[in-house]
């Protein structure tokens, strides 16, 4: 029987390459070697690629490849660079087209199209290096519009990364400072309070066009999550959750409407904020990651389904669009 030749890309430039190793690791173990010939393609963090251990130039790495299978999160990963990167050498791959993943990567333009969806979203206000305000000027404009605590986030980074909370107003000119020094935007974020939960969509799967899985009840007693708890593999996903029915449904449909409204591929994963009156959409993730205490793994066994199961679907619908 021929082999589908499976080109895995991990690693990367952004600061989630520690996650995408892992994610490229789950799922080389995840495909059976009898059905699927596996290239494990390294781009290290000065972004030169590697196969097989040694240099490689994209297109002699890509040669041959039947399809790519994308492990990198963040940064080129996810921004749009890799999949244009794909299209020009005409190599299929799952996932999202180059402008859908770059719109959900950047959180003040996915915020846009997702609330003029009527998607519910924290408050929240951008500010860039080009504004004509300082710092204690910017605080001031926030609290116009809605009071401590605050989450201040970098717009294109995940998995905690860069994220500070203000628990009072006077703490944030000095972090909104930190944030735009290190990535020149910034996006002050009102901070909600409840249960975080963790929430995959995936298309054309089981007979539905796009079939929502089970939501998770992301259980953390920390104040926010930072890269460590996602790195050390200790946070816990809850599937069957302990969210109410009503609960239940505001999340599925809140992950189908985000999906549709950024232009999402294959499959996706939202975060979101559960509280007693109403579910919030925190964040999309156009590439969900597999590696060991991420939430799609439990989410996808919790319908008897799997990581290989899924990806596997996923290699499907990459090969149907050729």
């Amino acid at each position: 029987m021929t082999r589908t030749i499976v080109g895995v890309l991990r690693g990367g430039t952004s600061n989630e390459y520690p996650l995408s190793l892992k994610t490229g690791a789950a799922m080389i173990n995840a495909l059976p070697e009898e059905q699927y010939e596996i290239r494990d393609i390294l781009i290290d963090k000065s972004g030169m690629w590697h196969l097989r251990g040694a240099p490689s130039t994209p297109v002699r790495a890509l040669s041959q490849v039947d399809v790519v299978l994308n492990a990198l999160h963040g940064g080129v990963g996810e921004d749009g660079t890799i999949h244009r990167l794909l299209d020009r050498i005409g190599v299929p791959y799952a996932g999202s087209s180059a402008l859908a993943s770059g719109i959900s990567l950047n959180k003040i333009r996915a915020r846009e199209l997702l609330q003029r969806s009527g998607v519910r979203m924290p408050r929240a206000i951008s500010f860039t290096l080009q504004n004509d305000l300082n710092t204690a000027d910017m605080a001031k404009v926030v609290f116009v519009q809605f009071g401590p605590p605050y989450m201040v986030k970098p717009p294109n980074d995940g998995a905690g990364h860069g994220i500070r909370v203000a628990r009072h107003l006077a703490e944030l000119p000095d972090l909104l400072a930190d944030v735009l020094d290190a990535y020149g935007s910034a996006l002050v974020e009102e901070y909600i309070r409840g249960k975080e939960a963790s929430i995959g969509v995936i298309a054309d799967f089981r007979g539905e066009q796009l079939y929502v899985l089970p939501p998770s009840h992301v259980d953390h007693d920390f104040l926010h999550l930072m890269p460590e708890h996602h790195e050390t593999g200790i946070l816990q996903h809850r599937v069957p959750s302990t969210f109410t029915a009503e609960q239940k449904s505001a999340l599925v449909e809140l992950a189908r409407l985000a999906h549709k409204a950024l232009g999402l591929g294959h499959f996706s994963r939202m975060d979101a904020m559960v509280t007693p009156r109403t579910v919030y959409l925190l964040e999309v993730n156009s590439n969900p990651g597999l590696y060991p205490g991420s939430s799609y793994p439990p989410m996808l066994e919790s319908v008897g389904s799997s990581v290989r199961e899924f990806l596997e679907h996923a290699i499907r619908l990459a090969l149907a669009k050729q």
